[in-house]
């Protein structure tokens, strides 16, 4: 039986959050970096704005590149149920991301499906290899998010 993927304890992921949009805040594409740099993915800050409250708000999300577009996993540090910025996309898809290069970029996000949702899953699996393992401990399905510039 294969052992359990490694995911760190909720306090740990939530911490490591703060600390990373207090980076992000000291100016625009501190704490943000491009797919192959440290990482194979990037980082990017997204904004969305509040499905309840109106109001914008700000995350730092992994992402990908797919010709002009981005994609990112709908996670929530690998805890159950959808991040709140996914949910704040489904009920307004348009959004502002910023680049690490700190250039901003208006988008319209969707989710893929299908053949786009198989090949776009694929390059998170060829970045990490144990993403499928991750995937399969939730209940919550992993979305990938397309972001189209617009």
């Amino acid at each position: 039986m294969a052992r359990k993927p490694f995911v760190p304890p909720r306090p740990i992921v939530r911490a490591a959050w703060r600390v990373h949009r207090a980076i992000a805040r000291r100016g625009p594409g501190r704490g943000l970096w491009r797919p192959g740099q440290r990482n194979a993915w990037g980082a990017l800050q997204l904004t969305t704005r509040g499905r309840l409250s109106g109001q914008q708000r700000v995350v730092i999300v992994a992402y990908l590149l797919d010709g002009d577009r981005l994609h990112t996993l709908a996670m929530n540090g690998w805890g159950e149920g959808h991040p709140a910025w996914w949910q704040n996309l489904q009920a307004d898809p348009h959004a502002e991301v910023m680049l690490p290069d700190g250039s901003s970029l208006a988008v319209h996000a969707h989710r893929a499906e299908g053949a786009e949702h198989e090949r776009l899953w694929a390059r998170w699996v060829e970045i990490n290899p144990g993403m499928d393992r991750l995937a399969a401990e939730r209940h919550t399905p992993t979305e990938v998010v397309v972001l189209d510039p617009v």
